[in-house]
């Protein structure tokens, strides 16, 4: 959620800055309201405070009908203006949630993803003497990935995952939590990306794999609802995550976190829920677009100053761990309209699907300043002793179908094995 004091010093920069991202928001009303609230929560709080001395002075005294009638009267007079409030209160809160976080000044301008910059393309395609074929054939050649029996279980997108599949995965996961323990890789990449932070490891985690709705939407990852999974009865108030980041970046809700505490920064391992909607061309075929999939997910959390650094190492490490898999790739910074509501700034990986002859997502780098940490009431207590919200991170480590579809794809020889890359051999 946007500062409204931010939205009250500079309405006509909020109301274009929506715009450059697609939303549509009544900034004119949202003020309209925000006067009025302010103005009706100072009468409240003038009659209060009335009422307050009022009861001091009546302390240990017996009340006249007249003083009783005093106190009467100002009881009501309270009641009717937080009758009058409580609506007001309603409708500036839903405004004032919809105004989408405020874009970095170096995101491009654009309409839709096609307007996504590529800010570099890394490696060599891979020239193979023969047609290359998609994972979903290798796979099904080496009885790796069995969708049909899924399907009985669970219904479609859903896959069981065999054999030597399966050993890639949890050698990706060994690969990236020694990765990102590494302090001194982390100095290294901090040193060559000019930044400015600490080299303080990321610690593993497993998170839990459902949230509660207040806190989705805190962390304004739960719309559009269509795509996740609601568990169970609504009485429930649960939900499969989307993704790791929902339940790492809420996890310090309502807390004040000391300083020397930051940054925080945590992998965290699970299996993520998305309903998949709709046709995707052959991507029905393969494990690209799944209901339920495994990611491995860096979250950070920092002081204000370091927020965008923090954001900048997320993505060389990004870059690190695909260029180690020696797998080619196009870096995309995201335009005003792809890079989400809750996002001051994107960054993609799209990594080459010798299989389908194009580049494909395996990776994302959100920035979010303090938009979510306001909902959440997640705060630094500085060493001055003063407190303020955090800044926020998440990026992907690996979206382990989406990579393994690319190490499957670039790897694969003319008798339909595939190669291990170098830097997984220890783990497999």
């Amino acid at each position: 959620m946007i500062d409204i004091q931010f939205i009250r010093d500079n309405p006509e920069l909020v109301k274009e800055k929506s715009r450059q991202k697609k939303y549509v928001v009544d900034i004119d009303r949202l003020l309209q309201l925000d006067t009025e609230r302010r103005g009706k929560q100072s009468e409240v709080e003038a009659l209060r405070a009335k009422r307050n001395e009022f009861s001091a002075l009546m302390k240990g005294q017996r009340p006249s009908e007249e003083q009783l009638q005093t106190a009467k009267e100002l009881k009501e007079q309270i009641a009717t203006l937080e009758a009058q409030l409580a609506p007001i209160e309603v409708e500036w809160t839903k405004l004032l949630k919809s105004v989408p976080n405020m874009p970095h000044d170096d995101v491009p301008l654009g309409a839709s993803e096609d307007e996504n910059v590529i800010v570099k393309t890394f490696g060599a395609k891979p020239e193979f003497p023969f047609q290359p074929k998609s994972h979903w054939e290798l796979a099904a050649e080496a009885d790796w990935i069995d969708k049909d029996r899924a399907a009985k279980v669970s219904g479609s997108r859903f896959a069981y995952l065999k054999g030597d599949l399966v050993r890639l995965q949890f050698a990706l996961v060994q690969y990236v939590l020694k990765t990102l323990g590494d302090e001194q890789l982390l100095q290294r990449l901090i040193e060559e990306n000019g930044l400015s932070v600490s080299s303080k490891p990321f610690v593993p985690v497993l998170p839990p794999a459902m949230l509660r709705t207040s806190v989705f939407e805190a962390m304004d990852r739960l719309e559009p609802r269509d795509d996740r999974y609601r568990v169970g009865e609504q009485e429930d108030d649960l939900w499969l995550q989307g993704s790791a980041e929902h339940t790492l970046g809420s996890m310090y809700m309502d807390e004040i976190l000391p300083e020397e505490l930051l940054p925080i920064r945590y992998v965290g391992y699970s299996p993520s829920f998305r309903r998949e909607a709709g046709t995707y061309g052959k991507d029905t075929e393969g494990i690209i677009r799944m209901h339920q999939f495994d990611k491995l997910e860096m979250e950070v959390f920092s002081t204000p100053e370091t927020g965008l650094e923090e954001h900048l190492l997320l993505v060389a490490l990004q870059e690190h761990m695909v260029q180690q898999l020696g797998l080619p790739y196009q870096l995309l910074q995201k335009c005003t309209a792809d890079i989400g509501k809750p996002n001051a700034r994107g960054v993609d990986i799209n990594t080459w699907m010798p299989g389908q002859g194009k580049y494909r997502e395996t990776h994302t780098a959100d920035y979010m300043t303090d938009y979510q940490s306001r909902r959440l009431k997640t705060r630094v207590r500085r060493t001055t002793g003063e407190t303020e919200l955090v800044h926020t991170n998440d990026a992907t480590a690996f979206a382990l179908g989406r990579i393994m579809v690319a190490i499957m794809e670039n790897y694969q020889t003319a008798d339909g094995q595939v190669q291990t890359p170098d830097v997984l051999k220890p783990y497999i």
